[in-house]
Formats: structure tokens, C-alpha cells, sequence
């Protein structure tokens, strides 16, 4: 991260965000990110179900080295 800067959340948001976090292995700060990363992203493309966006936007953020190829069945 470049830097930070500090916001003020509601409590509720901040649990919400820590028991995903926890799920997810993120940071509560990185859970609240891609939360706003999926959010600006569902915004700037309705037609997309939220899940194939959320989806798309966590497998970016792995490895490369821990990706796996696509085969289609045959």
C-alpha cells in the first residue's frame, strides 16, 4: 500500500468487515478495500452479476505462480 488514510466507519461496518476479513484472510483494512473495489466495479458495470465481479477481482489479486489453467471438459 502507497499509503493510508483514516476514515470513520460505523461499528457494525467494521464487525461485518472483521468477521469477513477473518474468512478471507485479508486485513480489515483489505476487506473494506475490495469491498469498495467490488462496489466501484459493479457501478461501472451493471450488466455483470456481482459474484462473477467479485469472483474475477480475488483471482486477480493471486499469484500468478498459483494460477491454474483453464481445460475444458472434453
Amino acid at each position: 500500500m502507497a499509503g493510508s488514510t483514516s476514515i470513520r466507519i460505523s461499528q457494525e461496518l467494521y464487525e461485518q468487515a472483521r468477521q469477513d476479513a477473518a474468512i478471507e484472510h485479508r486485513s480489515i483494512a483489505g476487506q473494506i478495500e475490495f469491498w469498495a473495489r467490488v462496489g466501484r466495479a459493479a457501478l461501472d458495470n451493471p450488466d455483470l452479476p456481482v459474484t462473477f465481479i467479485a469472483e474475477s477481482l480475488a483471482s486477480m489479486s493471486e499469484p500468478r505462480e498459483d494460477a491454474q489453467p483453464f481445460c475444458a471438459a472434453q
